[in-house]
This record gives C-alpha cells, structure tokens and sequence, in this order.
C-alpha cells in the first residue's frame, strides 16, 4: 500500500461503526467478481448495500436490493459511498456524490484497493466528506474485529509463501 495513504485504525474504525448502508458504485450481480463477494460480506455483518451499476438496473436486483443505475437513484439515507470501479471513473462518481451528499446523507467516500484519485480526494474533503482510498471495507472489518485470524491469517496456517521442501532425513522411510 502507498505509505502516503495512512489512516489510523481508529478513523477506519468510527467509519466502519457509523456507517449503516452503503451504496456500493460497480456491484457485480456476478458472484466471482470481488465486488460481489464484498458486498455480501458486509451485508452478512449487517450493512445494507445498495448495488450502483447501470447495466443490471433495469429492475434486477443483486444479492436481494435492487440495483440502482446512479447515485441519484439510490433511497436515502446512506452514508457511505463504496468506489468499486477504476480510479478514472472515482472522479465522477466523488463529484456525483458532492452534488448529492445533502439529499442523501453521504458522509464517506471510500475508495476500493487499487483505486486512489487525490483530485476526487480533495474536492470530496472540501465538500466536507471523509475519504478513504486504496482500502477494502471487507478486509478493514475483518482486521479490525479479528476476523482474519479466523481463516488462518496471523496464526501460521494460511501462508502465501511456498512450503519448504523437507531435508532427507526429514522424509519417512
């Protein structure tokens, strides 16, 4: 991660505390793509995720709410806005939200892994928004209340490096 982009635990934290829906811009209704597996693990911790996506708008739902085709569509109150799409769509959709942030109640814009827009960073926190970018709600809540330990994270069972090979007089027989 850019060690530019620190926010403290405690931010992530009151963030993730307050926040009770959250209007998730680029939901997938396809269960292999991330977003949809973020989406259902925050509905599981009793978010309410409204999908943003225009191409399965018209009148499809994703993971049981109907999907909305822009921020403007989405039923307020809702307090955070989740940027599951590229950081050149974060812009618009950052400006989109400033524009609504009153009529909706948008207090967090929150910036998916791999997504940092620092000009969408500024006009949002001029406008009085929190931002948070190049993170994962999902992967924050998890650490945040341990639940990463639960999957074998921290505790040597879930590893990314490659086994060591045994020596010859490891190996049996």
């Amino acid at each position: 991660m850019d060690s530019t982009l620190r926010y403290s635990d405690a931010l992530i934290a009151g963030i993730l505390r307050r926040v009770r829906t959250i209007a998730m811009v680029g939901a997938s209704p396809n269960w292999k793509r991330p977003s949809n597996f973020a989406m259902k693990y925050l509905q599981q911790k009793g978010y309410r995720v409204i999908p943003v996506n225009p191409r399965a708008a018209a009148g499809a739902s994703i993971l049981g709410e109907r999907a909305c085709a822009s921020l403007a569509e989405v039923p307020a109150p809702v307090e955070m806005v989740d940027v599951f799409r590229g950081s050149e769509a974060a812009l618009e959709t950052t400006r989109e939200a400033i524009r609504l942030r009153l009529e909706k109640g948008f207090e967090v814009v929150w910036m998916q892994l791999g997504v940092r827009n620092d000009e969408a960073a500024a006009e949002a926190e001029a406008a009085g928004l929190t931002v948070i970018m190049n993170r994962c709600p999902k992967i924050e809540y998890g650490r945040l209340w341990g639940e990463l330990g639960w999957g074998g994270f921290d505790r040597g069972v879930i590893s990314s490096r490659w086994p060591r090979p045994a020596k010859r007089d490891e190996r049996s027989g």
